[in-house]
């Protein structure tokens, strides 16, 4: 995480990181050293504490989702012979690398906790 291009902090999995601002309005970066998120401006009301969590668009429900299918297409073309569903076993790896390597900035966002 990279804050107002300055100060870099590291996330770790499960732990909050405290950031102390200075500034009225902040500019907050992640990155993973490939993909980065559009930057979020934070404007500092009365309430001076904020919670976000970062996320990646493809969680752990999707990857599953898309072996499940990947496996089951592939066993259902090898057994009729059809290549059809043999090619169709390739969509999701394809749907992967898509937010993977073209659509980057959604890859990980920033959300609010």
């Amino acid at each position: 995480m990279i804050v107002d291009g300055k100060s870099i902090y590291t996330l770790d999995a499960g732990k909050p990181v405290v950031i102390p601002i200075d500034n009225k309005r902040s500019n907050i970066v992640v990155s993973d050293g490939y993909h980065v998120t559009k930057p979020v401006e934070i404007v500092f009301y009365p309430r001076h504490t904020y919670y976000f969590s970062v996320v990646c668009i493809l969680d752990d429900n999707k990857l599953a989702t898309g072996a499940l299918l990947l496996v089951l297409f592939y066993l259902v073309g090898l057994t009729s012979d059809i290549l059809l569903l043999k090619l169709l076993s390739f969509v999701p790896v394809l749907y992967f690398l898509y937010f993977y390597y073209v659509n980057r900035k959604e890859f990980i966002q920033i959300q609010p906790a």
